[in-house]
Formats: structure tokens, C-alpha cells, sequence
């Protein structure tokens, strides 16, 4: 509140601060922001700057630090990455204007996931805000019956969560029901920068959202009631059922209901060009949890450190994106981590990518004439938040201006088979061909590329009206001036031709008045504060005339004004001013012309989008050599010459090594061994890429390949801990591998690089055994299992639908060279000492471990067991305690050892227990 003693700035500063109590309160003062108080000190230490005083009245001087208004973006994008939220107050009236202090508001409250500004934006990539409440699904209800309380309230049945995200820098708004253990996978589809939780949450720990910046708001604002009176009055709807709710979707309308109001509570521009909610149904796409994400590299290197080394094609979406567009960009990155589960969809997709594929020519020119066109999502945002600058909105009309040209080219190539453009779409037939389909484009695309080009509105009135009024290359800013064309306005062509005339006057006068007054070096001159005037040097002075009046004195000159040059002035700076006033309000009322259109601006931008990635994809499958595969809805997987899509474009031409994979009924589980570095993990991560490739509707790196649709892709790869959460390795190892077990299904496909490494040598054992066991026996999901447990290769003998297999290596004397190659059978071996010796480790190490491996290969011993010390001496044979020297304890074990019915587990446990009974040592 403000105080009695405090100036009328400090005052204002306050009261502003009050409304904004959890954001540092950047306080426009001319041309700086400045903090003040606890923000000024928390400011200068996060952004490095100095912390300095400024008197406020009779009172002690406040602490004061302050940014420069140009440099604002990059201050408060530094904060954001630092968690903090910082609200703009701007001078909202003219300081010339003013009567007494000048009047200043919040205009907006910039958080991580409430962004406009393209500096704070990356332009490849959504910035979504999220958030998240207990919804409750009634069973019988079919979606179910929704929670009739306020957040977290519960109308029975089994609890689930709602989930709404947005991103207004685009306008996309979407809902979805998320099953408390799909929780993780679904916010690492959308990656929100911020989350916002009820207050009752507070907290309660979502670990899922590590990453994001977490805002609670009252429970209130998550009320069913409240939550449907938003919708309503943002969407302008009477009935809900208009925007795609359904009978136990009150969770969500509570969830978004909230994300809609704490929007516009916070950047009120933002919320006028959100996009009507896409509500998800469960079903259509594929949930990647974190760690499948991670582990198959699909958007983020496993090695961040990579990516600032040059390293182009570190992920799957490094190899894919050739996008021209940003918003073909960002939707190729939602389409890799959403791949669809609707076999229609996908084959739809694929058809499409094979016409392109097919039809270079027509490629190509979608390629160039879409790398014409902006981004128009984020300029359709800018448009409706009034932020778009005179450009912007040329650059806008320009892009718009393509999009007839990308609807004649699809029509031409279609009308030269005979067909016509299609303006809606139906799902490709179910027998799509296995390749790029032959006799004229709409019929290998089917609906879809001829659907998105015959849909598409070109907004020619739109682009007419910007053309109309802007001028060619108008300025960044209004206050440059020159924005409105010559001829879209009378008034305005009148008061410029006022200008330029007194101008071209002012312009003359000084040759006029160098021959009246015979002063050859009289000049006439302008300033920003006295405006124009004759300047003339002091060793002329004697020559001034009596009709001219001083205005300035000078060191070396003297600046004088004439009656006519007043007169001619006031015409020219009369006129200026009302020019800029003028060109602003038409630029305003032009801006406000085109928000009009914004919901069609969106919808061509969607269809932009969508042929660029089509466009890419295909470009891709050209340049790298992919096939089209054959997406089905039975079980085999077949992979025919299969290779990993990132690490051949790390690779000399030709050298990667393809290889065979086919998983069926009959031989469903893949127990894979080999050595280290002879291309295991790159095997389990090839066929999980191509099966994700495909069910995006992409072609896929392999000479032939026929897919069923998977409803998960699972993996479990690399050791890693998570010591926040006091996890160590070997419990983050188990966690993941239980969440597989207790996720996946018959249609998933699960891909295991070690189980149980992470522990001693029987319990890992024991547990990869069992584990194995268990995906067999129980789920039945299509699995490759690389490990160095030789060991789980007798599970052959008794699983029937497992089978071995096993990548190739050559021994050279001690050398060992990695053929790459995929081999039926197991492995023996695993190498780790030459692997070691590869690595760079000492002569003597290498050869030590030579020793002791013989040892131990002699002795039978376990590979966990401590070999001997160098140079201690061997036990004699008298010394060891033989298994036949009177009755032995492990004798009478073996005598009443009833073979038939242990299992292969207890068998390995009593074994290691028989083994250290005769070494006279504990087991273990």
C-alpha cells in the first residue's frame, strides 16, 4: 500500500506492485525499466547488475536497479529461464500530455509459459502452458462421469487426471484425460514451460514436471461453474457441446476453464486468438513416456553437450526436419512424439508422402514456394494481440500471396492425370500398397494432399487489403513513419503534400537567402529542439539583416529564425504530426480489419503446416533411400535390410551395415548377444525408430518393412541415477523395467538394452531371467532383449517363442573386428578386454585382466567372485576341499536334490550355493 511519505512515482510503484505480488514489477521511467525494493536487489544479483539508490521524498532512499528499455526482451527472457515471472508496467499516456505524474498500467505479465514476444520465443518449437486437475470417470459412462466439485473434488468412480495445455503464441488449445500413470508420457509430448496446479496441491509432488515452472491459482478458478462461464464468454458459445465437450468431459472443461481465465489474466492480448479447444479422445495417439523419448533420441540428444558441437543429426528430428516453414517445423516435432495408433490416419500420410515422392516436380515447387511463406500461426497471434508491427503485416500479405500458388500447383499436377482437387477427405483404403502407388497423383495420394490443397482458403481478401494500404517496404516501427501506401487515403495524401512542399520551400530558402544577404556560407539547419533556423558564422555576423532573430548562440556561429521561416515551420512539423497520427490510427483500424479473419488465418496456417511436412518427409525418403512401409493391424514385424535412420548420416556413405529383423507369434522374443560396441543398442533403437517412422506416416530406412501398429514403443537403455529423488542406478534400472511390465501389452514393442547389470551377478541374473519369463509368459509383446548374461540364451530350450541371436564379430589374433552383422544363435563371449584395451587402457591392465579371465574360465568361477591377489600363491590341490572327500555337506544336498522340479532360477541359485560350499565360502 502506498505510504504518506513516499514521492507520487513511488506511489504509483506500489500500487502496481500490490497487484503483481509474485512478479518483479519492471517500472517504465523514460527509457529504462527500473526495479525497486526487494526487486531491485533480487534483479541486480540474477541479471548481474548494478544496485544502486533513488530518493523517494523525505524518506530514506530505496534500493534501485534498472535495464534499458531497447535491451527489455533479453533481461526478462533471462529471468524466465530462472523461473521468475516479471510484469511490464508501461507509460500508458503521452508525458506531454501528462498533468502531473504520468500514468502507467501493467500491460501484461510475461511467465515461462505465457509468451508473445519472438525473442522469448523458439522459433521451431511450441511454448506450451498447462494445467492440471482430478477429473473422475464414472464407470458405464463411457468417457465416464466428470468430477461436479471444484479441483480435486470427486464424484466416485476411478480418479483420472485432466490435462489442458496452450500455446498463445499460436492460438493451439488442447484437452485430454490422462491416466495417472500416463501422466509423464503426455507432458513429455507437450514439454509445458509452466504447470498450473490447484492451491489445495501445494505440495504435492509431480515429478513429472521437473522441468516446468509451477503456478498455483486458487481452486476456485478450477470450479466446474466457473470454469463453463469462461468458456462461454471467451468462445462466445451458448452450449458447450459446441466446442466438442461430451458427457463426462467436466474435467476437462474445468481444467482448460481455468488455463483460459489465468491467460487472460495475465497477458489479456493473448487470449483473443485462442483457437476453439481440441478436445483428445484416448485412442487415436501413441503416449512415449520419458524415457523411450530419451532413449530413442527423437527430439533431444542423449548427450546434450553434442549438440553445440556441430553434431546436425544427433535425433530423429535433426534426419527429418527439412521443413522450409516454422510452423511445419513445430508440427513435425508434435507428430514425433505423438505417432498415430489409427491405422487410416497413418495410411492417409503415407499415401500422401508417396505421391510426393513420386511426383518430384511437383515437390519441389511446394518446397520453393512454401520456403516463401512466414509463419503465419505466430503473425495470426500477433495480428489478434495488436503486436504486429507494419512488417510484420507486409510480410503477412506477401506470405499470403503464395498460398494460391500452392493450390494451383497441386490442381495442376492433379488435373494432369485427369482428376480433380478434392475438398474433403476419407480414409485410404485398408489395403494400402507396401510402396509409392502408380497412375496419377490423387489417386497414390488419396484424399489427403489433394484435401489440404483444394481446403485451402487463400484469403485473397485479406491479402488485397493489406496490399491496398501498406506500403511496399514500409518501416519496423510506426514512429519511422512512411507505413500507409500513397493513395489509400486523402486526407493523408494532402497533409504529406503539405509536408513535402514546405519542405522543398525550406529546402530552397537557403539559396535564396545566401544571395539576398551575400553570406555564401549561410546554411539552414534542424534540430530536434529549436526546430529549423539559419545559421551563420560569426565573421558574417555584420552582414545579418534586421528581420532576422536570434534563436541560438553558437561558438562559432549564430542560429537565427525569419517570420516566414516560423510560418513554413509550423506548416511542416503541423503536418508531421498529424501524419503520425493519422498513419497510426489507420494502421490501427487495418490491424483490426485483418484480426477479423484471424480463425481462417489459423486454418491455412494448419494446412501450410501440414504440406510442408509432407513435403519434407518425402524429401527426405528421396535423399536418404527410404521405403515406404506396409503398416498393418496383425502382429509380425518384418524388417527387411533395416538401418538406424540417425547413425548412417554419421557415417561414410555406405558403410552402415543393414540387417534383418522379424518378429512373430512363434518367435516373438529376441534374446540378443554379442559384444561390446558391435552394434546391439543400435539394433534395439533401429527397429524402435522405424516402427515410430512409420506410424508418423513417414517412409522408413530399410529395403523392405511390414509393421504392425504398435500401441506402445517401450525402452530401457543405458544405467543413469536420479539421486534427487534417492534413486541410485540400479532402483531408477527397475523403476523403468516396471513400468514396461505393468504397461505394455500384446501390440507393444518392447526393447531391453541390460536388466539387472546394476546389482551383484545372481540377482541380475535372476531378475533379467525372470523378467523374460514373464514378457513371454504373461504380456506376449513383440521384445528384443540385448544383454551380456550369456546365460538367458538356455531360455530357448524352454520358452518356446523366444530365440537367439547374436551380432557377429572376427578375432585377428588379439584383434577383434566387428562385423555388424545380425546371426542366428547366442554369444559366448563379450570381448571387454579388447574392448579395453580399444579404450585406451594401460599395457599392464589389459594383460593382468588377461590372466585373471584365465583363471577364472579355468576355475569355473563366477565373473562377480574377487580373483586373487598378483602374486599370491596358488592353493595346492591337497588344500581345496574336494566335493568326494568323505560326506560333504553338498553332497547330501545333491543326493536329496529332486531335479524335476526346480526351475531354471533355482536351479542357477542352488548351483552358486553348492559352489561355495565346496570353496568353503559363503554364497553370494
Amino acid at each position: 500500500m502506498p505510504k504518506q511519505d513516499d514521492t507520487p512515482l513511488m506511489q504509483q510503484w506500489r500500487e502496481a506492485k500490490a497487484r503483481h505480488p509474485d512478479a518483479i514489477l519492471f517500472f517504465r521511467v523514460g527509457d529504462f525499466y527500473e526495479m525497486f525494493f526487494e526487486d531491485a536487489e533480487e534483479g541486480a544479483r540474477l541479471l548481474g547488475l548494478t544496485l544502486t539508490a533513488r530518493n523517494n521524498g523525505g524518506a530514506a532512499d530505496v534500493p534501485l536497479a534498472g535495464v534499458p528499455a531497447r535491451a527489455r526482451d533479453e533481461y526478462v527472457q533471462r529471468l524466465l529461464r530462472l523461473g521468475r515471472r516479471v510484469a511490464i508496467c508501461e507509460q500508458v499516456e503521452d508525458p506531454a500530455e501528462a498533468k502531473g505524474i504520468v500514468r502507467r498500467e501493467v500491460v501484461e505479465t510475461v511467465t515461462p509459459g505465457v509468451v508473445l514476444a519472438d525473442a522469448l520465443l523458439a522459433e521451431r518449437r511450441n511454448n506450451y502452458v498447462a494445467a492440471l486437475c482430478l477429473a473422475s470417470l464414472g464407470g458405464g459412462q463411457g468417457e465416464g462421469e466428470g468430477a461436479r466439485g471444484g479441483a480435486g473434488s470427486s464424484s466416485g468412480g476411478e480418479e483420472v487426471l485432466a490435462l489442458a495445455v496452450a500455446d498463445i503464441s499460436t492460438g493451439e488449445l488442447v484437452a485430454l484425460h490422462v491416466e495417472p500413470g500416463a501422466l509423464e508420457a503426455e507432458l513429455a509430448r507437450f514439454e509445458p514451460a509452466e504447470l498450473l496446479l490447484p492451491a489445495s496441491w501445494e505440495g504435492r509432488t509431480v515429478p513429472e514436471a521437473a522441468g516446468a515452472f509451477v503456478t498455483t491459482r486458487p481452486d476456485w478458478l478450477f470450479d466446474r461453474a466457473v470454469a463453463e462461464e469462461e468458456l462461454r464468454r471467451r468462445f462466445r458459445v451458448h452450449t458447450l457441446e459446441g466446442l466438442g465437450f461430451q458427457e463426462g468431459d467436466d474435467g476437462l472443461l474445468m481444467a482448460l476453464g481455468a488455463l483460459v481465465a489465468y491467460v487472460a489474466e495475465v497477458q489479456p492480448a493473448g487470449i483473443t486468438h485462442l483457437k476453439p479447444p481440441r478436445i483428445e479422445r484416448p485412442g487415436r495417439t501413441m503416449a512415449l513416456d520419458a524415457m523411450t523419448r530419451r532413449n530413442l533420441e527423437l527430439v533431444e540428444p542423449l548427450r546434450p553437450d553434442l549438440a553445440g558441437r556441430g553434431a546436425r543429426a544427433a535425433t530423429l528430428l535433426d534426419v527429418l526436419d527439412e521443413t522450409v516453414t516454422a510452423m511445419g517445423a513445430r508440427m513435425l516435432r508434435r507428430w514425433l512424439l505423438a505417432p498415430l495408433l489409427v491405422p487410416e490416419e497413418i495410411w492417409r500420410r503415407q499415401a500422401a508422402v508417396a505421391a510426393l515422392v513420386e511426383h518430384a516436380p511437383l515437390r519441389r515447387e511446394l518446397r520453393a514456394e512454401l520456403g516463401q511463406v512466414r509463419d503465419l500461426e505466430r503473425l495470426a497471434g500477433k495480428v489478434a494481440a495488436a503486436r504486429i508491427t507494419p512488417r510484420e503485416l507486409r510480410a503477412l500479405g506477401a506470405s499470403l500471396a503464395v498460398l494460391p500458388r500452392l493450390r494451383e500447383a497441386v490442381s495442376r499436377h492433379a488435373a494432369a492425370d485427369g482428376l480433380a482437387l478434392e475438398t474433403a477427405g476419407a480414409p485410404a483404403p485398408p489395403e494400402a500398397p507396401a510402396g509409392p502407388a502408380a497412375g496419377g497423383l490423387a489417386r497414390s495420394a488419396g484424399p489427403l494432399l489433394t484435401a489440404l490443397a483444394g481446403g485451402l482458403d487463400c484469403l485473397e481478401d485479406v491479402r488485397a487489403t493489406i496490399e491496398r494500404a501498406l506500403a511496399d517496404d514500409p518501416p519496423a516501427t510506426l514512429a519511422e513513419g512512411g507505413i500507409i501506401r500513397e493513395g489509400y487515403d486523402a486526407e493523408l495524401d494532402e497533409l504529406r503534400d503539405a509536408r513535402d512542399g514546405g519542405k522543398e520551400f525550406i529546402a530552397s530558402l537557403q539559396a535564396r537567402e545566401r544571395q539576398r544577404t551575400g553570406i555564401g556560407s549561410l546554411k539552414v539547419g534542424y534540430n530536434k529542439v529549436f526546430g529549423y533556423y539559419l545559421e551563420v558564422t560569426r565573421a558574417n555576423l555584420d552582414r545579418v539583416p534586421p528581420d532576422y532573430e536570434r534563436r541560438q548562440t553558437l561558438a562559432n556561429a549564430e542560429r537565427y529564425v525569419t517570420a516566414e521561416l516560423k510560418e513554413w515551420e509550423a506548416k511542416v512539423l503541423g503536418a508531421e504530426e498529424r501524419i503520425a497520427e493519422l498513419e497510426a490510427r489507420l494502421f490501427a483500424e487495418l490491424r483490426r480489419e485483418v484480426a477479423a479473419h484471424v480463425a481462417r488465418l489459423q486454418n491455412a496456417a494448419e494446412r501450410v503446416a501440414t504440406l510442408d511436412v509432407l513435403a519434407a518427409l518425402a524429401h527426405v525418403a528421396e535423399r536418404r533411400g527410404y521405403v515406404r512401409p506396409e503398416v498393418h493391424t496383425g502382429y509380425r514385424l518384418e524388417v527387411r535390410g533395416g538401418r538406424h535412420p540417425v547413425v548412417e548420416t554419421m557415417m561414410p556413405r555406405e558403410e552402415f551395415i543393414p540387417n534383418d529383423v522379424v518378429l512373430d507369434e512363434d518367435a516373438r522374443i529376441m534374446v540378443l548377444t554379442g559384444p561390446n560396441m558391435a552394434g546391439k543398442s543400435t539394433l534395439l533403437r533401429q527397429v524402435g525408430l522405424i516402427q515410430l517412422m512409420a506410424q508418423i506416416g513417414s517412409f522408413v530406412p530399410a529395403q523392405s518393412a511390414r509393421l504392425p501398429v504398435a500401441d506402445r514403443i517401450f525402452t530401457r537403455v543405458g544405467a543413469s541415477d536420479n539421486l534427487v529423488h534417492g534413486q541410485s542406478t540400479f532402483m531408477v534400472e527397475m523403476s523403468e523395467t516396471a513400468a514396461i511390465l505393468n504397461g505394455a501389452t500384446r501390440r507393444s514393442l518392447v526393447l531391453l538394452d541390460e536388466i539387472g547389470r546394476g546389482t551383484a551377478t545372481y540377482d541380475g541374473v535372476s531378475i533379467a531371467w525372470a523378467v523374460t519369463e514373464y514378457l513371454h509368459e504373461l504380456i506376449g509383446a513383440k521384445t528384443i532383449f540385448a544383454t551380456h548374461y550369456h546365460e538367458l540364451t538356455q531360455l530357448s530350450e524352454t520358452l518356446p517363442a523366444l530365440f537367439n541371436c547374436n551380432v557377429a564379430v572376427r578375432e585377428v589374433g588379439d584383434e577383434v573386428v566387428f562385423l555388424r552383422r545380425l546371426e542366428p544363435g547366442g554369444a559366448d563371449r563379450s570381448y571387454g578386454i579388447q574392448v579395453g584395451r580399444l579404450a585406451g587402457l594401460p599395457a599392464a591392465v589389459v594383460e593382468r585382466a588377461r590372466e585373471i579371465l584365465h583363471e577364472l574360465e579355468g576355475a569355473h568361477a563366477v565373473a562377480a567372485r574377487a580373483p586373487e591377489a598378483r602374486g599370491r600363491k596358488e592353493r595346492s590341490s591337497r588344500e581345496q576341499l574336494s566335493l568326494f572327500q568323505g560326506e560333504h555337506p553338498a553332497l547330501g544336498r545333491l543326493r536329496r536334490l529332486q531335479i524335476e522340479f526346480l526351475t531354471p532360477l533355482q536351479a542357477m541359485n542352488l548351483l552358486a550355493e553348492l559352489q561355495a560350499m565346496v570353496r568353503d565360502e559363503p554364497a553370494g
